[in-house]
């Protein structure tokens, strides 16, 4: 089941307060990205938050651990009560975002 455009933009409009946040599909579903970095993914109608430290330390019991998609690594899925309080579901990517590492960058270069 694929993500709805509806449930997509309803996290984008919770996100408002924060620069940078962009989103991207991906084979129906879609990637979250804060400050250029993968912080979420959005499938199944459903926000996945990439785990960290501190990630974890902000969100106390506020959340289970599930996987986005077969093969996906494990993440926290954020309950529909969480993602109405947008002020929280900032701070919760800033976190996220802050402990996650630089993306590398692709070579441009072509192999012959």
């Amino acid at each position: 089941m694929a993500t709805k455009q509806v449930t997509v933009d309803y996290i984008l409009d919770q996100l408002l307060s924060l620069e940078n946040v962009r989103i991207r599909k991906m084979f129906g579903e879609y990637a979250l990205y804060y400050e250029g970095k993968v912080v979420a993914l959005i499938c199944n109608d459903r926000l996945y938050v990439k785990i960290t430290e501190q990630g974890k330390k902000f969100i106390s019991d506020c959340y289970c651990e599930g996987h986005a998609y077969k093969g996906a690594r494990v993440s926290m899925v954020i309950d529909e009560d969480k993602i109405d309080d947008s002020d929280w579901l900032c701070k919760l990517i800033s976190v996220t975002a802050a402990n996650l590492p630089v993306p590398k960058m692709k070579s441009n270069k072509k192999k012959i």
